[in-house]
């Protein structure tokens, strides 16, 4: 069963939130952060849905989609941040059930895009993302180096 995360399954969503970062090489798992991202989505549904998926009342995958808007395609879209299916759960068609729910509830949104990032060598994951309509994109991902980002002295209006 895939339903809308609550804060109830805030340490859950952290214990498979520690399992991605911990085999991502841009991230390292900090629950105290997990936690303010968790509250910040889950308190505020305009930023984005958090999709669990339950088994026997255990949650074994979730998927994190971002609310966005396209100015290329003039519409709304979303990013699939996160996506994590516990180990013991893997090859058992949680993570299509998960992606597959997430393109539904992009459509149900109007949604014209749903964009992702993977790390290059997870090769698994690219598969079944193609085996699900997605493609390569040229666009290529960058981040600033500072999670604390400074006053560059650009006043905004």
């Amino acid at each position: 069963m895939i339903d809308t995360a609550t804060n109830e399954d805030i340490p859950a969503l952290c214990e498979l939130l520690g399992e991605l970062f911990a085999q991502e090489s841009d991230f390292q798992p900090d629950h105290s952060k997990q936690i303010a991202g968790l509250r910040l989505i889950l308190e505020n549904p305009q930023h984005g849905k958090i999709f669990v998926m339950r088994r026997a009342g255990t949650a074994v995958g979730i998927v994190n989609l971002l609310h966005a808007v396209s100015l290329r395609h003039g519409g709304r879209a979303l990013v699939l941040e996160d996506m994590i299916v516990r180990r013991n759960f893997r090859s058992q068609g949680v993570a299509t059930a998960l992606l597959a729910y997430s393109i539904e509830f992009a459509q149900s949104l109007g949604a014209v895009r749903i964009t992702l990032f993977t790390d290059t060598t997870n090769t698994h994951a690219i598969s079944l993302y193609q085996k699900l309509g997605f493609i390569h994109s040229g666009a290529s991902p960058m981040r600033h180096k500072s999670l604390n980002i400074p006053h560059v002295g650009v006043k905004i209006q």
